[in-house]
């Protein structure tokens, strides 16, 4: 059997180019979503899984190893919930830190196990470019800065394990999860557009790109990093 990666959110938008990417580059690849892939690929296993649902998850991550150990592993599921800081409730996040924060650590702590054995896990965390700031985006943006601070101490915790965990923080990318919560032609999707240096939206597959070269067992001394796949839009924030 060849490696193993765990892709959590695998069906559709940038987990699901992450999982093309990743089934060309022969990887046997694990796929936790409530959502089925319209089709499977070479080497792709697919589990129903709310990640919300910490028993459940921990059952599907149970399973899923019963097969053999995970060596990589890209904590990619999400939810946004936009909305100002006046209507947020604590359900709201709740929910938010739940998919976005908390099932990535009890993610990331049962594959350890099989990643320290192997001497060369790899974790990937995809965060978002709003964990710098973004409005209406309170409890989005805060799970998604503390996956930031998640990244950089598990980083220090395992690195004496040859494990390396890093973070890719997209920006604005061509998902069906951005055009629901940017529609096209408001104002301030507009404005978005407007702020991108290189002047389009990205693609799915260029964040798949950097996530692949993250997991590949040659980018064993890259860890605790954060890497974003932006356009240039992080750097127009400094200017």
């Amino acid at each position: 059997m060849g490696v193993r990666v765990l892709v959590s959110g695998g069906s559709q938008g940038i987990g699901r180019a992450v999982i093309e990417r990743l089934s060309e580059d022969g990887y046997q690849i694990v796929n936790f979503d409530l959502k089925p892939p319209e089709r499977l690929l070479p080497g792709e296993q697919y589990f129903f899984v709310d990640v919300s649902n910490e028993a459940a998850l921990r059952e599907a991550l149970r399973k899923a190893l019963a097969d053999g150990p995970i060596t990589r592993l890209v904590n990619n599921a999400g939810i946004v919930r936009p909305q100002p800081i006046e209507d947020i409730t604590t359900d709201d996040l709740r929910a938010v830190i739940e998919v976005n924060l908390s099932a990535s650590i009890i993610c990331a702590q049962a594959l350890m196990p099989g990643m320290k054995a192997s001497g060369n896990g790899r974790i990937v965390n995809i965060t978002s470019r709003a964990a710098l700031g973004k409005t209406e985006r309170i409890a989005y943006a805060s799970s998604k800065a503390a996956l930031h601070g998640f990244t950089k101490a598990l980083a220090l915790e395992s690195g004496m394990h040859g494990i390396t965990v890093n973070a890719v923080g997209p920006g604005p990318i061509a998902t069906e999860l951005f055009t629901r919560v940017n529609p096209p032609g408001e104002s301030k999707t507009k404005r978005i557009l407007e702020t991108i240096p290189l002047g389009r939206m990205g693609l799915p597959s260029e964040v798949a790109h950097i996530v692949a070269s993250l997991l590949d067992i040659r980018a064993g001394f890259v860890t605790g990093q954060v890497v974003y796949v932006c356009g240039g839009m992080t750097v127009g924030l400094a200017s």
